[in-house]
């Protein structure tokens, strides 16, 4: 199904005022046919009062076929169950009266913008359920770009730990007619392929930098993970739901990971897992430092011949220096008046 936009309709003014100054016409013409069949009128005086009659019984039937549209909105259109076209850009038109709009998706609502009323549109909507316009006005297709939101999920990651994460979505609709006719509701079936996606992509990553984790596909172990390469993940998941999407004629301009942790149920041991990675690393850090000063220390005294150290004292003398730099709390300095012998 390809999208067939009309064009050269924006004549719905032009109809409008057509429609009312032939009503007033018909109007007077009826009042005129009166009076002169009640004076004895010809046959054509009847002729022109049924005519009148006829027009102000049916010529409201030309209403329906006015429709007005705003920026970026879309209507498609069918005729006895056949596409004819879309109307696109704002303007006033006039189609076929017997043309009547499209839109399955028209009363889903999903956790996106533009499908969150309002509690004073609500109530409005509520009040114009019946509204042949209201309705009309549901079954325009935006054609703006819309924001979903969708839920937080669990998923396991590569290593098998649950983690909850959540993304949003910026999506268009790009062809109105595979929108319309080649999915049943393309909300919905959006939502459930972002689901899919989502799923897909995130079972290849660890949530933080793990060994031996091939992440790419190329055999190569890598450093890839949720926490550390989000906007290479979001990029793969976009790509992911516009692969599935492309035959329902929606663009996915953009993803972004909105949330990302670790399950409740393991929250608490992995922080602990983190600490501990964190005060290894750190203790490294200090040991790395404190030899590095011995060193410096051992070889500036033997330089300047400051004192003569056998091994023995220099074993005694790097010993103490590591357990003042490396030690959690300040040192408390013992003065040696004697020998070491």
């Amino acid at each position: 199904m390809q999208e067939k936009v009309l064009t050269g309709r924006k004549h719905g003014m032009l109809v409008l005022v057509l429609g009312i100054a032939l009503y007033v016409l018909a109007f007077v013409g009826m009042i005129r046919c009166s009076i002169r069949l009640e004076a004895g009128g010809s046959v054509w005086t009847v002729i022109g009062m049924i005519l009148c009659g006829l027009w102000l019984m049916l010529g409201w039937l030309f209403v329906p076929g006015l429709k007005v549209l705003k920026p970026q909105e879309a209507l498609v259109l069918t005729l006895f169950g056949k596409y004819v076209g879309t109307l696109k850009g704002e303007g006033f038109y006039w189609v076929n009266p017997f043309c009547s709009a499209v839109n399955p998706a028209a009363r889903t609502k999903l956790k996106q913008s533009g499908d969150v009323d309002s509690a004073k549109n609500a109530v409005q909507s509520l009040l114009v359920s019946q509204n042949t316009i209201a309705e009309e006005a549901r079954k325009k297709i935006s054609l703006k770009i819309m924001t979903l939101n969708n839920s937080r999920q669990k998923i396991n990651d590569c290593l098998g730990n649950p983690v909850e994460i959540g993304i949003a979505v910026m999506w268009r609709v790009v062809d109105t007619a595979k929108a319309v006719f080649n999915v049943d509701n393309y909300k919905e079936y959006l939502s459930l392929q972002c689901d899919s996606a989502l799923r897909n992509i995130v079972r290849l990553y660890p949530y933080d930098v793990a060994q031996n984790v091939d992440t790419t596909g190329d055999g190569i172990a890598d450093e890839g993970s949720l926490r550390g390469s989000s906007e290479v993940v979001a990029q793969r998941i976009r790509d992911e739901i516009q692969s599935k999407v492309a035959e329902a004629g929606l663009e996915i301009l953009e993803a972004r990971i909105t949330y990302l942790a670790y399950a409740p149920e393991i929250a608490a041991v992995m922080l602990q897992r983190q600490q501990a990675s964190a005060i290894i690393d750190a203790r490294k850090m200090i040991v790395d430092g404190a030899v590095g000063m011995v060193e410096m220390a051992l070889e500036r005294l033997n330089r300047n011949g400051v004192v003569q150290l056998d091994e023995e004292r220099k074993a005694s003398m790097v010993s103490n220096l590591l357990v003042v730099l490396c030690g959690n709390r300040d040192a408390q300095p013992v003065v040696n008046s004697g020998s070491l012998y």
